[in-house]
């Protein structure tokens, strides 16, 4: 016989978009609502799979949570478990920490949430041999710079024995570091499953031959924004009589954004810069696991057509969105622009060429900018803008010179860029008139 459970964490409901400018309000309302559905997505799992358990380690909320509509939604669905049979148990996680909400809301019988001190719960699986023990805390406070690991009890003997526990593990990039903890040092404890939470890519340490524990790090079930790319998922969890553990992955994100890349650089106009992108956005699509694709459309490549697409940025990024909705269940997120027009040759140094644009261009990127006197220009406008804004967005801008002035550089490419774009078309425009008259 066996004992199942799913393993979720990082549900952060209702989640605000952080990072997303979103002007299409529909897309604006399904990632809005993504947290939510994702959630009841777990729930209808649990349910179907008729499993024993459902484990949340940690971050259930998003922080400072006041919104008692949050709290209404998470009962009415842990209510749901609670009158199939199945258990729930939580750990707060940092971000729980910070809600006022976590310590008001009253949850059905069957949600067992741990608090501040480690302590282990038993239950009796009537479809496993041994009884089933549950060991986890939660913390008051979000910050947790100190292994949470001394704290948890040893195995139950004759049991089988499942942690909880919200951890950065020894550290992960975007993660700040969340009560550290190596993943040895975790199936050296002798439990059969840890049930992790905080990162939120997932992650399944299996059993060595020296430890017979399986070591999972659920993932956020649902992305929030580009930095969370990929289909979004929990883990369904068997454990049978013999204590071995079986694991499975199953989706749960409705919306799942994707980074997707195309070279233009072939394209000789702008019909056949939208079939480029109409072909790769249907690529991904037949690809993507998620109800909805939500896609950061790259563009990049050596193309005449460079100076025109940065002016119509907006009638390109309408091209797309409308080639998405013919897609379906796809969003564009947002348009970035990485094209160069490209370089021709130059006969000498001192000879202008035939285009007197492009020999514009040459003299802003290869000769005003390297003059001292213009780059000292920049740098003290630069340094007059930077002291306007507030402190803790100054390191932006660079650290120290040397960061400074690639940024300078840089920005310097892309304002020359953008005014050879708009003469560039004002030139076409004249000549149009002109063979029209």
């Amino acid at each position: 016989m066996t004992y199942r459970f799913i393993h979720a964490a990082d549900i952060h409901l209702d989640s605000p978009l952080r990072s997303l400018a979103l002007r299409n309000h529909e897309l604006a309302t399904l990632v809005g609502n993504a947290t939510r559905r994702a959630f009841e997505h777990i729930i209808d799992l649990a349910l179907s799979e008729r499993v024993n358990a459902l484990l949340i380690a940690g971050d259930l909320y998003d922080g400072d949570q006041t919104s008692m509509k949050t709290a209404r939604f998470l009962a009415e669905q842990l209510r749901r478990l609670d009158q199939a049979g199945i258990d729930v148990f939580i750990i707060r996680g940092n971000h729980d920490a910070l809600s006022k909400i976590t310590k008001e809301l009253i949850l059905p019988e069957r949600v067992q949430i741990f608090d501040r001190k480690a302590r282990a719960i038993t239950v009796t699986a009537p479809d496993h041999d041994q009884p089933v023990v549950f060991h986890g805390l939660s913390f008051a406070k979000p910050h947790a710079p100190d292994s949470l690991l001394p704290q948890y009890s040893l195995p139950v003997s004759g049991a089988v024995n499942i942690g909880l526990m919200h951890t950065s593990l020894n550290g992960a990039e975007g993660h700040d570091l969340y009560a550290p903890v190596s993943v040895s040092d975790l199936q050296s404890h002798g439990f059969h499953y840890w049930a992790l939470g905080h990162i939120h890519k997932r992650a399944v340490y299996a059993p060595t031959s020296q430890y017979n524990s399986t070591v999972v790090m659920a993932g956020n079930p649902q992305g929030r924004d580009i930095n969370e790319a990929g289909a979004k998922s929990v883990t369904l969890v068997t454990i049978d009589d013999s204590g071995t553990v079986h694991t499975e992955e199953r989706l749960t994100s409705i919306a799942q954004f994707e980074r997707v890349s195309v070279d233009v650089s072939a394209c000789e106009d702008w019909r056949a810069v939208i079939q480029v992108v109409n072909e790769a956005l249907e690529a991904k699509r037949e690809v993507t696991a998620s109800e909805h694709l939500v896609v950061r459309l790259h563009l990049t490549g050596s193309t005449a057509l460079a100076w025109q697409m940065r002016r119509d940025h907006d009638l390109l990024l309408t091209e797309a969105e409308d080639r998405a909705a013919q897609i379906g269940d796809c969003w564009i997120e947002k348009l970035e622009i990485d094209c160069t027009p490209p370089r021709k040759n130059q006969p000498s140094d001192l000879m202008l060429t035939a285009d007197p644009l492009h020999e514009l261009g040459r003299l802003i990127t290869d000769e005003l900018a390297a003059s001292p006197v213009f780059q000292s220009g920049l740098a003290d406008q630069m340094d007059a803008l930077v002291k306007k804004l507030p402190a803790e967005i100054r390191s932006h801008f660079g650290n120290d010179e040397a960061q400074a002035q690639v940024l300078i550089t840089e920005l310097l490419q892309l304002g020359s860029e953008d005014v050879l774009a708009e003469l560039s078309a004002a030139a076409r425009a004249a000549t149009q008139t002109e063979e029209q008259a």
